[in-house]
């Protein structure tokens, strides 16, 4: 979910920084980064509270069977509800968050989501019933998915271009140790004091990012020139003189305005046609790889497995690998590019799944007898180890910068918004029905789909996708549409196999 959901305003976002000629010459007016990675880290302390929502459900679904929610009854079909719900609320919120942001601020946007976050998990802590259940998924998922869109917005105007990338990669990296606090505290906690500690993670996030400056693209899209430069002062360092950065950001904002043209004009570009494709393509292959059911129901992937780990011990094991893969994708995504890594990502996924198909098949039709499939309940765990793993390294962030990447300016922020959208309807319909689904045709067959949906993906990643890794946005849109590429200085052009 991360870089994404930042690039809404990453046309904007690509004036931050000095250059390196300017830093290499000008040894007086380096900036300072700490203050950068400290706003970034704080801003990003919110994307743990969006994990915990995502995580939520993954450990304790057989408690909620049990009712050890307030003693309410809690049957199969609600619980997919339940697991769903935060996706529809986040998918709600893709749009109208981008006009909050734009409105009341980028720090008083990301702050704003403590409300639904905090009136949520209340209503979760104090159900009587499945509906303020329903209710309490509903409102945390629309400020996680709210979180989404605005956190990345922020750390993409704060930071200076050289380190753009992995602060942006906080973003994804905590929301996943979001998700393994979920996976470790629903299977050591009752349900309601687990729920009391998601309800104190954003709580915590306000408090701690209220102490940060406000963006200084913001202040200049406002015209407020004096406090944009305070807060690049306080972001850059008190001896850096901020006067370049400044007219960097106006000449910005000022080209955007003159070259604005209608979304439905730039909508019919061949570029724009060709990354719409891609983009939403991307989204719909790392949806419907069935992730989110994953992420969900983690633990009841173990249980009907049989495995013999505990499942609660298995999807905390799941949680790390997917803390540590996400962590090793920021390191290598600029090493061995986007191409490559989404390659092998989806054809890992392919195989991880089909391999747990095999082993439900195996279990469950009674191929071979419950010793051997005993012996054998290690396997899931290794498969959807391999599973989150590959996904965290490639098709799982990926996709989102490359929506930033790909997407020409003039139709940036409503593309990436109905990209977002997209995502988490897909999102919904997944984990809505992934109980379902397994109950009706069998955990085997289950994951064969999503399998073969991974092997299609491979296809259309190697036709489609093409390498953006070190190129500029006017290389870009020249690639896609159609035109040869200055091969100068060492540039592959569009005859490149790099770029098919």
């Amino acid at each position: 979910m991360d870089e994404l959901r930042s690039s809404k305003y990453g046309s904007i976002a690509g004036y931050s920084g000095i250059s390196k000629n300017n830093m290499g010459t000008d040894s007086s007016n380096q900036s300072k980064t700490l203050p950068q990675y400290i706003a970034a880290l704080s801003v990003c302390m919110g994307a743990v509270a969006a994990g915990t929502v995502l995580g939520w459900t993954s450990n304790i679904s057989e408690k909620l069977k049990a009712k050890e929610l307030n003693g309410i009854l809690i049957d199969t079909e609600e619980l997919g509800w339940i697991g769903s719900l935060a996706t529809i609320g986040a998918m709600l919120m893709c749009f109208p968050i981008g006009s909050i942001c734009d409105f009341i601020g980028r720090k008083w946007g990301c702050i704003s989501t403590v409300v639904p976050f905090t009136l949520g998990w209340g209503l979760i802590i104090c159900a009587n019933g499945t509906g303020m259940i329903y209710a309490g998924r509903f409102l945390t998922g629309l400020a996680g998915g709210s979180f989404c869109v605005a956190a990345p917005i922020y750390t993409s105007e704060i930071a200076q271009k050289e380190i753009r990338g992995t602060l942006g990669s906080y973003f994804q990296l905590l929301l996943t140790v979001g998700i393994l606090i979920a996976y470790v505290a629903g299977a050591y906690m009752p349900v309601k004091a687990f729920s009391i500690l998601c309800a104190m993670i954003p709580i915590a996030f306000a408090v701690i990012f209220f102490f940060q400056p406000e963006t200084p693209v913001y202040f200049m899209k406002n015209n407020k020139p004096d406090e944009a430069r305070s807060a690049l002062q306080r972001l850059r360092g008190s001896d850096y003189n901020c006067d370049k950065e400044i007219q960097d950001i106006k000449a910005s904002l000022e080209q955007n305005n003159e070259t604005s043209v209608s979304f439905v004009d730039a909508l019919k570009m061949k570029a724009s046609k060709k990354a719409c494709l891609i983009c939403f393509g991307l989204m719909m292959f790392q949806q419907l790889s069935g992730v989110n059911a994953v992420i969900f129901f983690t633990g009841n992937i173990f249980e009907s497995a049989g495995s013999t780990l505990p499942s609660s011990i298995a999807t905390i094991i799941v949680g790390v690998v997917q803390v540590i893969a996400t962590f090793l994708s920021s390191v290598f995504i600029d090493k061995f590019g986007r191409k490559m890594l989404l390659l092998g990502s989806i054809a890992f996924m392919m195989l991880s799944e089909f391999v747990l198909g095999i082993f439900f098949s195996l279990k469950d039709r009674g191929l071979v007898s419950p010793e051997t499939a005993s012996k054998i309940g290690i396997l899931p765990v290794l498969c959807l180890i391999v599973f989150i793993c590959a996904f965290s390294l490639g098709i799982g962030p990926i996709p989102w910068l490359i929506s930033a990447e790909l997407m020409p300016p003039e139709i940036k922020s409503v593309a990436c918004s109905a990209a977002a959208t997209f995502n988490w309807l897909l999102a919904f319909i997944v984990t809505k029905n992934y109980a379902s689904l397994q109950i009706a045709i069998g955990g085997d067959s289950t994951f064969y789909i999503f399998s073969s949906i991974c092997f299609m993906g491979i296809f259309f990643i190697y036709l489609m996708v093409f390498e953006t890794k070190g190129k500029s946005v006017a290389e870009v849109q020249a690639i896609l549409n159609g035109e040869k590429v200055d091969v100068n200085d060492g540039k592959a052009g569009i005859d490149n196999p790099a770029y098919k």
